[in-house]
């Protein structure tokens, strides 16, 4: 079973394994009938996709489970709603297809929605960061410092950036969308970066995640699912 989930306000500052911590519990208090591997140290069959950076939001999560019994579908978002820390929302449900491709191998491309200031608080245009996307469109590499394992590497990222635009004036700067390829990935704030050293990000949402198979592209919720269940709105 497949999970689309949310993240949004404060919960966006704690980190990936704490909401998998939060998704144990409200598993628990739910008692549904997680699956459990085998060994000498069994552990609930529950996966995650890509990790949520803290401090950033989503509308845009996944994570599979497996059952050892039969769950209903229709209810199970509003009860593990019920049971997470506030501004955490399951809010669709897919049952999956028999050997469903691997999660965190399946995503393709990610969507986010940023909204820049300049790091003085001096006013940023929306025409002054459209001429900045047009000329970062135009440049073949884009090289950031990165750091692995204690070691700083260079890496371009122009490769990973497929798709970026202004959307409109933000509360403090100017939002934008931004689509990357997974492989080779870019995080949100090299994207500041890239686009200039004098902004800062005010606001990272993630909005979509993508699977592309045979040239069609949809969500994971659907991409493998036998069956769908959205979350009803309250």
């Amino acid at each position: 079973m497949r999970l689309r989930f949310a993240e949004r306000g404060k919960v966006r500052f704690i980190s990936h394994r704490d909401a998998a911590r939060a998704f144990d519990r409200a598993f628990r208090i739910e008692a549904l009938p997680l699956a459990l591997s085998e060994g000498f140290s069994p552990r609930p069959k529950v996966s995650f996709g890509l990790a949520l950076s803290v401090g950033h939001e989503s509308i845009a999560e996944y994570m599979d489970v497996r059952f050892s019994e039969p769950v209903d579908l229709e209810t199970l978002p509003a009860r593990l709603t019920a049971a997470l820390p506030e501004g955490i929302e399951v809010t669709g449900v897919a049952l999956l297809a028999d050997r469903a491709p691997a999660l965190q191998e399946s995503v393709t491309a990610v969507e986010w929605e940023l909204e820049v200031a300049k790091m003085d608080e001096s006013e940023v245009s929306v025409e002054e960061i459209s001429l900045r996307l047009i000329a970062l469109f135009e440049k073949t590499s884009l090289p950031v410092n990165r750091i692995r394992k204690g070691r700083e590497d260079i890496v371009d990222i122009r490769p990973a950036l497929t798709r970026m635009s202004v959307i409109e004036s933000g509360s403090v700067g100017i939002v934008l969308t931004a689509e990357i390829a997974t492989q080779p990935a870019a995080r949100p704030s090299e994207i500041v970066t890239v686009l200039g050293e004098d902004l800062r990000a005010v606001r990272v949402l993630r909005t979509a995640q993508w699977i592309e198979r045979d040239g069609n592209r949809q969500e994971p919720l659907t991409a493998d699912a036998a069956r769908v269940s959205e979350a009803r709105a309250s």
